[in-house]
């Protein structure tokens, strides 16, 4: 069966070229100008990634990404015509796994979509992951911490990963972005810092220290902490 891609976005020229790509590329592709009922439809459809754009005539992008993520850790991928960093970074925060700023060129749009369902194919042999406290299932996206099932969404998860298999190891942020993202990401390297944060806010709920270390003016490492 196709992939499956919902395209939220109220310009209809922008989401009509969208959609043509995406379906030239292979994908089933659906489409909506408004946020009204974007939730309810993606619970309905279950697409296997959204493109959200951040700005909505009668919802905020934001608020349908946070409610996504009380369900579903599906890819997102958030596009933006404001090019503000906290802006981004809000977007990041929120849960989004992506961010895209207008204009924008179709085929990158599709390439980073291809990008991250890649990274979303199990891969039967890769086994269980255990790293001090951490137990993780790269065949189920599924992150245990001391019996705890973590939320996490994609790129959390990847990053996690990536460095849980290495514990010890110093990743650069641009290592990481590479990891994570698949591609080189424009260099903007604060993506990480926010996929950081989010993580260890996420495992402080359960764990009295940090997992991950920051290694200053290079980037992250991860201590199993025994």
């Amino acid at each position: 069966m196709n992939k499956k891609i919902l395209i939220i976005e109220d310009e209809q020229q922008i989401g009509a070229l969208l959609k043509d790509y995406f379906e030239q590329s292979g994908f089933e592709t659906h489409t909506m100008q408004t946020g009204a009922k974007a939730v309810e439809t993606i619970k309905k459809l279950v697409p296997d990634a959204v493109i959200l754009d951040l700005m909505l005539p009668d919802t905020d992008g934001l608020e349908i990404c946070r409610q996504v993520r009380r369900f579903s850790n599906l890819p997102i991928l958030m596009v933006t015509a404001k090019v503000e960093e906290v802006d981004r970074l809000i977007g990041l925060e929120m849960g989004a796994d992506d961010y895209i700023c207008k204009p924008f060129s179709p085929r990158e749009v599709v390439a980073r979509v291809k990008a991250v369902l890649r990274r979303l194919t199990p891969d039967v042999n890769e086994g269980i992951l255990t790293a001090g406290p951490i137990v993780i299932h790269p065949e189920k996206y599924l992150a245990v911490l001391k019996g705890t099932d973590l939320t996490l969404t994609r790129s959390e998860f990847e990053l996690l990963y990536i460095m849980a298999k290495h514990p010890g190891r110093v990743f650069s942020r641009s290592d990481l972005i590479s990891g994570v993202h698949g591609y080189e990401f424009e260099g903007y390297e604060r993506t990480i810092d926010s996929h950081v944060k989010n993580l260890r806010k996420k495992m402080a709920a359960v764990l009295d220290y940090d997992l991950i270390q920051t290694v200053y003016g290079v980037g992250y490492k991860f201590e199993s902490g025994i």
